[in-house]
């Protein structure tokens, strides 16, 4: 007798919790999105140099490490909060946080305005992950449960695609990317409507009282602590090599479509496009695969097999394309590795921790990695100045081995009813 389907039992209101976590988690990345597709013009304009222009770039990295350790400290405060006050309120709020300051953004005319805000963004930003993902995973019965969750967080691909378009739209014309970011204020409105916590979640919170999102009891004794630091440890790589490695694309096939003659306004369009539509199409299709393989696979064997098709698939990406096409075809098999981790963060992480944990435990472990990745970003543009581009991009997938070795410190979660892992 066959199976039923993955999703042949979920109630309407599980898969209204999804959307809203999902358009949640669209406009989050988003925001993170849109700082990277606008930033030369950005950043040019505010500084008076040329878009090309070391200044430039180095000030794009720095406000991109900034983002990285607002993301980080919202990430610790949001995902407590959560534990602490509910899923639902906190989640209006880092809805809030994102949007407005984003908003702002487009008023800015100096580069502190334009740090002091991307750090208010990334607060929002790093909080509205971790509580969107524990809800996802707690909304979901156990068969389901990393399926939705692969959903939730494939669905970033579709504001990579948005913010790619937004980016070729609005051109040189930055602040109007911006304005466009206050959109999402109006989703909070929905989510206190329509989204409630969990029983499980109320009754873990009344139970445990001040216990509640603890950092204490997280990172003390006992099997907590070490989970969070290898889960830490395993965000940072999937972070670090995304802007590091996966973020290149669009600089790999610059480099190409310059050495083939294009003029510098075909090479901008064309490397935009094909990372923020044609990389991140493969990307998309890893994400929505590391679910069901891991289902199957379990969730430590699947991120083993994705990372060591990283390490093999990068240097061959960037050493292999001789072709405007090829590069085109080559970009989303790169995308479909390396960006497939990061579903798995949002299947994974959640089922590491207890109920009364599980917001701060799965926040302390992504956006700890996000602080992490900071060092590797300022790092790999080190690399990419000083080193022939490809050469930078190949020896950075030594990360992925760091990575492997985490996972020996990770348990097997597949099969597990969330909430029931040992202490």
């Amino acid at each position: 007798m066959t199976a039923p389907r993955w999703h042949s039992q979920i109630t309407r209101a599980q898969w209204l919790v999804l959307l809203i976590a999902s358009l949640g988690w669209i406009f989050d990345a988003f925001e993170g999105q849109i700082f990277n597709l606008t930033r030369k013009s950005m950043l040019s304009e505010l500084l008076h140099a040329p878009a090309d222009s070391p200044q430039v770039k180095a000030w794009g990295d720095h406000i991109l490490g900034i983002f990285l350790l607002g993301g980080t400290l919202g990430g610790w405060l949001f995902g407590r909060l959560a534990d602490r006050w509910g899923r639902s309120p906190t989640m209006v709020l880092t809805i809030l946080f994102y949007s407005i300051f984003s908003g702002f953004t487009a008023m800015a005319s100096e580069l502190w305005q334009v740090a002091a805000l991307r750090f208010l963004v990334a607060m929002g930003v790093g909080g509205e992950w971790a509580v969107a993902a524990a809800l996802v995973s707690e909304v979901f019965p156990k068969h389901a449960r990393a399926q939705a969750s692969g959903i939730f967080h494939a669905s970033s691909v579709l504001a990579t695609w948005l913010a790619a378009l937004t980016g070729l739209w609005v051109g040189a014309n930055w602040r109007m990317a911006y304005l466009i970011g206050i959109i999402p204020a109006l989703l909070a409105l929905w989510v206190r409507a329509s989204v409630r916590d969990p029983q499980r979640v109320v009754e873990a919170r009344a139970e445990m009282g001040t216990r509640a999102g603890s950092f204490r009891e997280l990172l003390g004794r006992g099997p907590w602590r070490i989970r969070a630091l290898a889960g830490m440890t395993l965000a940072a790589v999937g972070l670090g090599s995304f802007w590091g490695i996966t973020v290149a694309g669009q600089d790999l096939m610059a480099e190409l479509l310059r050495s083939l003659g294009w003029t510098p306004e075909a090479i901008e369009r064309e490397s935009k496009f094909a990372y923020g539509i044609v990389q991140a199409a493969g990307g998309g299709l890893g994400m929505l695969a590391f679910g069901p393989l891991s289902e199957r696979w379990g969730r430590r064997r699947t991120f083993v097999i994705m990372q060591i098709g990283s390490l093999l698939v990068v240097p061959a990406v960037c050493y292999l394309p001789q072709t405007h096409l090829q590069m085109l075809c080559a970009l989303p098999i790169m995308g479909f590795f390396t960006l497939s981790i990061h579903a798995g963060f949002a299947v994974y992480f959640p089922e590491l921790f207890p109920d009364h944990l599980r917001a701060t435990g799965a926040s302390f472990c992504f956006n700890t990695g996000r602080l992490l990745a900071a060092p590797i970003l300022l790092g790999s543009g080190a690399l990419k100045a000083q080193w022939d581009l490809r050469l930078a991009i190949s020896s950075m997938t030594l990360l992925f081995a760091l990575g492997l070795l985490s996972l020996r410190f990770l348990p097997e979660t597949r099969g597990q009813e969330l909430g029931q892992q040992s202490s």
